[in-house]
């Protein structure tokens, strides 16, 4: 891991805890983290849209080293677009980051390369940060196709950035048939599809965007594989799911300098 690039560890609690529920695990996740901030982490965590506001008020109140995320958003600021929450509106709730392109958000709903492109835009025209999702399913690993997969979703997502826009983002590489399955790459796996990454973005980009990208590792990451994973050269940080529903385990990923 490049010493000029900074860790994130994000927690995707994707559609689990009501409000409430939000507030006792961000409390838990601050006591077991600690007052002083994490010694070069940045710790995101992005709870459904209808805890947004309860987890903000309380990060800010409490005056928390914890960052607020988002899920997902739509590339419109406004409109007749029944059910959508738009990036204006994150902004003003202070959300720093925004998962874009999860896998779950291109299988289950549809969302094609085109549609995260315009929403990568759309973030960073209100000065947050994205987290472009990619990743190959078991099917295309076995097929050969992960790399060309990769590639595709990175070039598509990335269309018609500056380099200095992409040196500002965050990649999360997740092999879809690791998501929730117990399935891990292996810390070697991950590495080499993470530099492949970078490859792409020097190509698509430049090499000091390239230098400069963070790229998370997600996929079953747990306390006891998160140290090996972090010691890989080109995978800077980790996208949480299911194990950042537990406070005392994520606090656990995220202090993974003491594993």
């Amino acid at each position: 891991m490049a010493e000029e690039r900074t860790p994130i560890i994000s927690g995707n609690w994707k559609m689990h805890k009501n409000h409430f529920e939000a507030i006792q695990a961000v409390q838990k996740l601050h006591y077991r983290l600690g007052e002083e901030e994490q010694e070069g982490v940045v710790v995101t965590v992005h709870p459904p849209f209808t805890d947004l506001r309860s987890v903000q008020t309380l990060i800010e109140s409490d005056r928390m080293h914890i960052v607020l995320g988002a899920q997902n958003c739509f590339y419109e600021n406004e409109g007749a677009f029944t059910g959508e929450v738009s990036p204006a509106m994150l902004a003003k709730l202070d959300v720093a980051y925004v998962i874009l392109g999860h896998s779950e958000r291109r299988q289950d709903f549809g969302e094609t390369d085109e549609m995260v492109n315009r929403k990568v835009k759309a973030v960073l025209a209100h000065q947050m940060i994205p987290i472009l999702c990619c990743g190959e399913t078991l099917e295309e690993r076995e097929a050969g196709q992960a790399e060309s997969k990769v590639d595709t979703q990175i070039r598509a997502g990335l269309a018609g950035l500056k380099a200095s826009q992409v040196a500002g983002l965050v990649i999360a590489y997740e092999p879809i048939w690791a998501i929730g399955t117990g399935r891990t790459a292996t810390s070697e796996d991950a590495q080499a599809m993470c530099a492949h990454i970078r490859s792409i973005i020097a190509d698509a980009a430049s090499a000091d965007a390239a230098a400069a990208v963070r790229i998370q590792y997600g996929g079953s990451v747990k306390p006891g594989n998160i140290a090996e994973l972090m010691r890989m050269p080109d995978i800077d940080g980790a996208l949480v799911g299911g194990a950042s529903l537990e406070p005392d385990e994520f606090a656990a990923i995220v202090q993974f300098r003491q594993h």
